[in-house]
């Protein structure tokens, strides 16, 4: 499966940003999927994850109760809805889609399919 993700941009310290991840195939609710991001000199980070039918979530704590992981099979996204959003939020963002339906683990090694990432920066 190709993952395509955006909505990445430019945001003030406390606004919004909506990520989006596409995927080309219509066997997208065969997979669970994830967002990660790597910050410039540190290390890929687990944000969040989602189970193949979107009813289990995992919400990494340093962006819980600001960000929300949801997903819809019927358009092939993913999505990553970001708020009160901090100078250290800013990162490549990176979907990434597991063979296991269940899958909402923050371990890396689980999902064999990434997508190019999307630039988030935020201003203090």
């Amino acid at each position: 499966v190709q993952l395509q993700a955006s909505g990445g941009g430019l945001v003030q310290a406390g606004g919004s940003l909506r990520l989006s991840c596409a995927a080309s195939r219509r066997t997208f609710s065969d997979y669970a999927m994830g967002w990660f991001r790597q910050a410039p000199g540190k290390e890929h980070e687990f944000v969040a994850a989602i189970n193949w039918r979107g009813d289990s979530t995992n919400h990494a704590d340093s962006v819980k109760d600001r960000f929300t992981i949801s997903r819809d099979n019927v358009k092939n996204t993913m999505s990553l809805q970001m708020s009160s959003l901090k100078p250290e939020d800013t990162a490549v963002y990176y979907c990434a889609a597991s063979r296991a339906k269940y899958y909402t683990s923050s371990d890396p090694l689980g999902y064999v399919y990434w997508g190019q990432g999307t630039q988030v920066t935020v201003s203090s």
